[in-house]
């Protein structure tokens, strides 16, 4: 069973003010999460739209691919893919949304090698290449995407919780134990009004 409170007029301004911090508090937490829906929804359409980008050409690559394994033989391909140059190491570095974390991965750009003599590679190869080199940019973006989209989402199940347990709980508590405590104070107010009449009137008899 909840403590009731004692009607009194400290407690009346303890109630008051707790409510109004409660009130305060839903309202920046229901801020934050339409900000943060807003960066989610901003983010997701642009993470379907990078995942469609690596689909299209990923096929475009394999099909280029295959096209370089049947001109040019695979021993050949196995050969000049053992040339292509070590992916530079990438970091994660950090920004902040309504004080969430997420990633952002950092790398070194550099041009893909397309100076293969003309009697090693073809048309085919160097476009597999290409198209390869091209969809790593893509891949690393659709994978911090995808760990902010996570992130916000986590978050604003949180949000839309503390929101609700003050909105549903701690504000309607507030609001009943002040408005008890109002009703008992200007019910003894009047119990003191006409005891102080009675007394008036018994004087002045």
């Amino acid at each position: 069973m909840a403590k009731r409170v004692t009607a009194t007029k400290a407690n009346l301004l303890k109630v008051k003010s707790a409510l109004e911090f409660a009130k305060k508090g839903y309202g920046l937490l229901d801020k934050k999460r339409a900000v943060l829906m807003r960066e989610m929804m901003r983010l997701n359409e642009r993470a379907q739209t990078i995942q469609k980008e690596i689909e299209g050409d990923f096929t475009r690559s394999y099909d280029a691919f295959t096209m370089a394994s049947v001109t040019m033989g695979w021993e050949a391909v196995v050969d000049m893919s053992k040339s292509m140059p070590l992916e530079e190491p990438y970091t994660i570095g950090y920004r902040s949304v309504m004080g969430v974390e997420i990633p952002e991965i950092h790398y070194k750009e550099f041009s893909p090698n397309t100076t293969f003599s003309m009697f090693e590679s073809n048309f085919a190869f160097d476009e597999a290449y290409i198209r390869m080199h091209d969809m790593r940019a893509r891949i690393y973006e659709l994978a911090e995407l995808e760990t902010d989209l996570y992130r916000l989402a986590k978050e604003i199940k949180k949000t839309v919780k503390r929101a609700n347990a003050l909105e549903k709980i701690q504000i309607p508590k507030y609001e009943q134990t002040k408005k008890e405590i109002e009703d008992i104070l200007a019910e003894k107010e009047r119990e003191d009004f006409f005891r102080l009449k009675r007394v008036k009137n018994n004087v002045s008899e």
